[in-house]
């Protein structure tokens, strides 16, 4: 809604040009003054969009107040109202900028179309105030992405259209801050953290500039602030967002810039290195630019020998020895951030791979999960979950005798009695038993003397007869029932397995 101050020392003005006001119909919100000295006094506390004023007034007049206060207001639309005897004075006025002038008596027509002229000037303002902070947001972003993905600073202001945001204007902001989460956070929320930002007591309009480059990652410019004050803003922006959002927030803190335009880009590079450090320490949320974690002995093992030593372990079915060398590994990994996620991802899916080939029993499919979830992991501790949970499952299969093999044998056939009705694959069972397909059917066979198949296969036709034998169900039912969608592959087996169709079995039953 827009505002207007009415100026006017007779009162009965000020009331004819409310009332006229509210014949129009348009909503405002309306202030009175009874002189320019009382209108100078309102408008030093208050901003108005209109001023409608009168010109022969007592104290200041109306061609003073608008000699003041119209260089101090350039938006605001100014009109005088006045008599025929006052002409002169308002042709002075309108070189001051003044938008109209309304003779008095006012004329209801006149005075609305003068009213809805100068809404449609300060209506198409606002437009053309609105189009030009897009543009200029649009283009503090694209600079800042420019410089944040290392481009020339020289080449970026090339490219920035004349009276738009120039890149030397960044210069104020002398830190940079990279914050990252693990999902994609910042593409749920859009680019709007203005919310978040008021309820930090450190941050102050003006003080920073942000930009989401991602869904993952977004990149912050402060201005010069203390390392703890630094700190403690950081703190109070991540415990915010795990608060509201329940996000996982982690930050990388850069030294003071130099040149920050120049610097920006080998800024960000070292920044999203540090960052590395989250995928082994988990428990930490913000990191700086210059703490670089200590190289310890550990650090010094070549990778090829650990490797060997962990090959060696397995060979011998030494679970101890291979739990201290994974260890050491692990140890020499979290003291050293020397290491890319990728690299450690690819020695440890080495390592699953050769826990799998000394174990043929184990199939290939729970090999392929088991690396797809490794390399899939958010953290270093994830690794190492997925890494003792196998080097558990080698030391269960290194530990195997026909007891445990025995209660195998039998939780698969208690599956199959319970689940005859649905599909089952011997891939299905295997993996359930950690076992290759092709070793659960050599022990299950070595431990039944049946192959497991056919096993599956008779257990379906058993139930299917004592079905037809026992029950009026419609023949297709009855091939659901024991897990065969399909009726006439159903019939096909029925016969093959007993001779005769499933119907003519019924018959001779009856």
């Amino acid at each position: 809604m827009y505002s207007l101050l009415i100026v006017d020392d007779e009162k009965i003005e000020r009331n004819g040009i409310k009332f006229l006001l509210k014949q129009t119909g348009i909503e405002l919100e309306v202030y009175e003054a009874c002189n320019g000295k009382e209108a100078i006094a309102f408008l030093e506390e208050h901003r108005v969009d209109m001023l409608l004023t009168d010109i022969k007034m007592p104290f200041i007049d109306g061609m003073e107040l608008l000699k003041r206060v119209s260089p101090l207001y350039p938006e605001m639309k100014c009109i005088i109202f006045s008599g025929y005897s006052e002409f002169e004075y308002a042709k002075g006025a309108m070189k001051m900028g003044v938008k109209d002038y309304i003779l008095k008596p006012v004329d209801p027509v006149e005075f609305s179309k003068t009213l809805n002229k100068v809404i449609q000037e300060l209506e198409e303002q606002q437009i053309s105030k609105d189009r030009a902070a897009e543009t200029d947001s649009f283009m503090k972003e694209h600079i800042l992405y420019s410089l944040v993905n290392g481009m020339n600073p020289m080449e970026v202001e090339r490219n920035v259209p004349a009276g738009c945001y120039k890149p030397e204007e960044l210069q104020i902001y002398s830190r940079m801050i990279l914050l990252e989460v693990n999902d994609d956070f910042f593409g749920r929320i859009g680019a709007d953290l203005t919310g978040i930002l008021k309820e930090i007591e450190t941050m102050q309009e003006g003080q920073y500039q942000y930009l989401n480059l991602n869904e993952q990652q977004s990149v912050w410019l402060m201005s010069e602030l203390a390392k703890e004050d630094c700190r403690s803003m950081v703190e109070q922006l991540i415990s915010l967002l795990h608060k509201r959002y329940d996000v996982d927030c982690f930050a990388a803190i850069s030294e003071p810039m130099e040149d920050p335009v120049k610097d920006m880009g080998e800024t960000f590079d070292r920044l999203e290195e540090r960052m590395e450090q989250k995928f082994y320490q988990t428990e930490c949320r913000i990191f700086w630019e210059k703490e670089v974690a200590h190289d310890n002995v550990i650090a010094q093992i070549d990778d090829d020998t650990l490797m060997k030593q962990m090959k060696q372990d397995i060979k011998m079915k030494d679970i101890h020895c291979l739990r201290q060398h994974f260890d050491s590994m692990c140890e020499k990994y979290r003291g050293n951030n020397s290491f890319s996620q990728v690299y450690i991802k690819f020695i440890f899916s080495n390592l699953l791979k050769d826990f799998y080939e000394n174990l043929p029993n184990i199939s290939e499919q729970k090999l392929n999960n088991e690396i797809e979830e490794l390399y899939c992991s958010k953290d270093f501790s994830t690794v190492m979950t997925i890494i003792n949970r196998n080097i558990d499952r080698l030391e269960q299969e290194f530990g195997r005798n026909p007891q445990m093999l025995h209660r195998e044998i039998e939780s698969v056939k208690t599956y199959i009695y319970e689940n005859y009705d649905k599909e089952i694959s011997v891939d299905y069972l295997a993996d359930m038993v950690y076992m290759a397909p092709s070793y659960l059917s050599h022990i299950f066979k070595k431990e039944t003397g049946q192959n497991l198949s056919k096993f599956i296969k008779a257990y379906r036709m058993e139930k299917a007869k004592e079905m037809l034998e026992t029950t009026h169900n419609k023949i297709v039912n009855i091939s659901y029932a024991v897990g065969y969608p399909n009726v006439s592959y159903f019939c096909q087996s029925f016969r093959e397995y007993f001779g005769v169709s499933p119907q003519k079995y019924r018959d001779q039953g009856e």
